[in-house]
């Protein structure tokens, strides 16, 4: 049986001593496998193995083409763990302290009275009980939504996909973030929706590159996250806001405001939703405040054809949330716990901004010292793809720019670290491992 493992170190040999050009084009798998005498699954082996290393890259539609050597780790820590890598990738956590905070909320839907209502279908709305408790967890800057105009679905990844199915159908165009959250991207290629890049600045979405866009050919939405933008950690001003909501209102654009990361924000101004309440569909969730394993998706719609598009949605996606989810979570809502759980959330996201710019000190790091993730711009002569694969195989994940762009323009060179995952003495040890491998020479300056 031959070893792809061996081919792919071959292969990475000619591109270390430059046989293999930087930006040269492997021949299709297919090919490969004939000139090699191997079965194609063997070839797809070697091509996926020289991808993980970083030392190629696939483009659907044109090939897989030569990205760099492999970077010199001489010196950089391994870490080293029968568990898993150290996930600066995904941004989940489950606090210590969760469980003995849920657990009694939890046992109270053992009594077979609570537990026979458990086991019905839920209703798209909720309770009118836990939409109160709902619209009271979600009010911020001022601002609380109607009980009312709430839908609820299972989380707040279905929460977008209905939101962005409610404001336009497949092959209409919807503006977004030129850095977004990747699955608000993949969301929209599922319904078929044409995304749109916008231009950001040091304060985010800029109104005129809405403008422009929808003088282009017209905008049905934009999506966008005014707090403690992912991954950039952006808060958008007031005065921005009030401005975009001119804009909204001018050219009667819908805007989906994702607000998920907005509950750390301990100041944060009144989002968009009161700036242009008839045309915003706000989007929040219980995912980063309780759990993942423990959650529900919250849309809020103005009321008019706005609110029914959403509850039609909802129904029709099949994001309804599971009925035993929904009373437990409105115990947690009703009982203070979601609210206590926001507090801890905070002062552990703003002690992991601590631990993260102290162990990245001298390298130049973006965000909120309140968010849950860390821009980090590379040193001159990394690339991100290359700084993920050295990184990879020190035992430490994190994220390239390239998943968070939009459209087909140039990614930053820089990667998005995600603290929230690891036990702190973990993080501590990846965020050692990402400043070693910055600090190491990529080896990248063969003949381009």
């Amino acid at each position: 049986m031959t070893d792809y493992r061996a081919i792919a170190d071959r292969l990475a040999d000619d591109i270390r001593s430059g046989r293999l050009a930087v930006g040269e084009r492997l021949p299709p798998q297919r090919e490969f496998a004939y000139r090699n005498e191997i079965a194609v699954s063997t070839a797809s082996r070697v091509y996926a193995e020289l991808g993980r290393r970083g030392l190629v890259s696939g483009e659907v539609g044109r090939g897989t083409f030569v990205s760099g050597p492999e970077p010199s780790l001489a010196g950089v820590p391994l870490y080293e763990t029968r568990h898993d890598r150290i996930d600066l990738e995904l941004n989940y956590s489950v606090l210590p302290e969760v469980p003995g905070l849920v657990a009694p909320a939890m046992e109270s839907l053992l009594d077979p009275r609570a537990l026979e209502a458990a086991l019905q279908p839920s209703a798209i709305s909720g309770s009118g009980e836990i939409r109160q408790d709902a619209a009271r967890i979600m009010a911020i800057g001022g601002w609380t939504p109607d009980p009312e105009g709430l839908a609820i679905s299972g989380n707040g990844r279905q929460a977008i996909a209905a939101a962005l199915s409610a404001v336009a159908p497949a092959g209409e165009r919807i503006g977004i973030e030129r850095m977004t959250y990747p699955v608000a991207k993949v969301k929209m290629a599922r319904l078929g929706l044409r995304a749109v890049p916008l231009a950001m600045d040091a304060h985010g979405i800029v109104p005129e590159a809405v403008e422009e866009a929808h003088r282009s050919a017209p905008l049905r939405a934009i999506y966008l996250q005014p707090t403690l933008h992912n991954p950039l950690g952006v808060t958008m001003p007031a005065g921005r806001r009030a401005e975009l909501a001119a804009v909204l209102e001018k050219h009667d654009i819908v805007a989906i405001e994702d607000a998920v990361y907005a509950f750390l924000h301990d100041a944060a101004p009144a989002p968009l939703a009161a700036h242009a309440p008839d045309r915003t569909l706000y989007v929040d969730s219980l995912s980063k405040r309780v759990a993942p394993g423990l959650t529900l998706g919250f849309l809020h719609a103005p009321a008019g054809p706005l609110r029914e598009a959403v509850s039609t949605a909802v129904r029709a996606g099949g994001w309804r949330p599971q009925t035993y989810g929904l009373m437990a979570a409105g115990r947690l809502m009703r009982e203070d716990i979601v609210d206590r759980l926001a507090v801890l959330r905070r002062r552990d996201a703003a002690a992991r901004q601590v631990l993260a710019r102290d162990r990245l000190a001298g390298f130049e790091v973006h965000g909120d010292p309140r968010a849950y993730h860390l821009w980090l711009e590379l040193p001159e002569g990394w690339r991100a793809d290359t700084f993920v694969a050295a990184a990879s195989r020190r035992g430490v994940a994190v994220m390239p720019a390239a998943a968070f762009a939009a459209g087909q323009g140039h990614a930053p060179n820089a990667v998005r670290l995600a603290l929230a995952s690891p036990p702190m003495e973990t993080l501590a040890a990846g965020l050692d491992i990402v400043a070693a491998v910055a600090r190491s020479a990529p080896d990248d300056n063969i003949v381009q």
